[in-house]
């Protein structure tokens, strides 16, 4: 059987380690990369480069923004109630629920849920500037939208118990619209919509 180059083992093997490709579609991929033009290699290689080099994240709700701005523009844009907070997992969380184009406050990224299994808790996620946010007063409603899964639910109901202590702030969370073990990324813009609109208090 003969040997793959190792330049090409390689690409294979980075491609296996992204979510959701396999072998095959490792294969496929770097095979595509070899008979394409050189234009598109060498954009993608630029592209990548730059994904680290020219981006940070907001130092208000952790979303991913220029490495320039220290504040994203969903922070800073003026007609964005600051009122209200949606909490989310990851940054493409975000993406989702802006697509909808039914939610008009601010976001909190946590990069991550509790999930005492994989030793992950709330020091390893952005739980505390979450607690710090809704303690200026200015915050009046959290928006739970995590994952329905239990990781999330776990995560939804330990924002409420570090919250609750304050009388201002309504913790909710996404109707149950969204499929359980389902994840935002995947969910349709109705689905937010309506998960969005029929919230609920988290008890």
């Amino acid at each position: 059987m003969p040997v793959l180059p190792q330049p090409v083992q390689d690409l294979i093997a980075a491609f296996e380690r992204l979510p959701g490709i396999g072998p095959k579609s490792a294969s496929r991929l770097t095979f595509y990369l070899l008979r394409a033009a050189e234009d598109i290699t060498d954009n993608l290689t630029e592209a990548l480069s730059a994904i680290k080099r020219s981006t940070g994240s907001c130092s208000v709700c952790h979303n991913i923004t220029l490495a320039e701005q220290d504040v994203c523009e969903l922070c800073s844009a003026e007609d964005r109630d600051e009122s209200i907070v949606c909490v989310v997992e990851e940054p493409i969380d975000v993406l989702m629920l802006e697509r909808t184009g039914g939610f008009f406050g601010r976001y909190h990224v946590l990069h991550g849920v509790l999930s005492p299994i994989e030793g992950v808790g709330p020091d390893d996620i952005k739980m505390a500037s979450l607690v710090e946010r809704a303690k200026t007063g200015k915050v009046k409603e959290v928006i739970v939208a995590t994952n329905p899964s239990m990781e999330g639910d776990a995560t939804g109901l330990y924002i409420q118990q570090q919250l609750a202590p304050l009388p201002n702030v309504r913790v909710t969370r996404l109707a149950r619209g969204l499929p359980v073990g389902g994840d935002l990324e995947y969910a349709d813009q109705n689905t937010l919509l309506r998960a969005l609109a029929g919230r609920q208090e988290i008890n």
